[in-house]
């Protein structure tokens, strides 16, 4: 069915499982592109709502999605007086490094932003289609965004096993418009097992990761652009030097898809 210019109203089942902010284009009328953002752990969707109209995207619905699951007050900075969320399964420490393991599944996560937003309401309901779909997040919500689009280039119920025993799979797969990670790694958890797999044909944009983890995401991905800050430090883009370089990548995206 021909996609249908999304309303709040669209949303609200949404409620109570997936809470959100909507930051609609003006007119709602020039919508072309849906843009998914992940906030990182301990955040709430609040800011990164703020950060959304902050950007306006021309034609851009931006849908801030807040954490599954709220982080425990005892990890939360001192004396902050406000609920974070994260998008794990579980909160696992890594005991070599003594800080948050960053691969603690994010299987409820997936369920709930590609199965219910993307899936549910954006294709099954308005119409839309995966490729109108982009992805950006910051730290933990950074591996969401890259994980998630490492998992649409495989179709599980198309995967056959051989007489030999190999696994094999229909892996054109899906392709959403780009995902945008800064300081978050692909994790190894929504990496797909099939052993035939090809590389993802969703663009990536990866802003201030290591080199162990560019590479891992260059094995998963075809078409990679990395990005690295003058400080060193992983944080939101502060000024203009550090922003133009995402809004570069959903200007490309936009125009190749479009």
């Amino acid at each position: 069915m021909p996609a249908r210019v999304p309303s709040a109203k669209d949303f609200e089942s949404l409620a109570s499982t997936l809470p959100h902010s909507l930051h609609f284009p003006s007119p709602p009328e020039s919508t072309t592109s849906i843009l998914i953002l992940l906030h990182g752990l301990g955040d709430t969707d609040a800011s990164f709502a703020s950060f959304a109209r902050g950007m306006n995207l021309p034609g851009v619905l931006a849908i801030s999605v807040r954490g599954t699951s709220p982080l425990p007050a005892g990890l939360l900075p001192g004396g902050s007086g406000t609920q974070g969320f994260h998008w794990g399964d579980d909160l696992l420490m890594d005991e070599g490094r003594g800080e948050l393991d960053s691969d603690p599944g994010f299987a409820r996560a997936g369920d709930r932003v590609l199965g219910e937003l993307v899936r549910g309401v954006l294709i099954g309901k308005l119409g839309w289609e995966m490729s109108d779909v982009m992805f950006f997040g910051f730290g933990q919500g950074g591996s969401l965004a890259l994980g998630l689009a490492s998992q649409l280039r495989v179709q599980p119920k198309v995967v056959e096993v051989s007489d030999d025993g190999s696994d094999s799979a229909n892996l054109g797969g899906e392709t959403c418009k780009g995902a945008v990670s800064i300081g978050g790694a692909l994790p190894y958890s929504m990496i797909p097992t099939v052993s035939s797999r090809k590389k993802s044909k969703s663009k990536v944009l990866a802003v201030q990761l290591s080199d162990s983890s560019i590479d891992t995401i260059k094995k998963e991905f075809e078409d990679v652009r990395v990005v690295q800050w003058k400080r060193r430090e992983v944080d939101m883009p502060r000024n203009r030097e550090e922003m133009f370089p995402i809004m570069k990548f959903f200007a490309d995206q936009m125009r190749s898809w479009g």
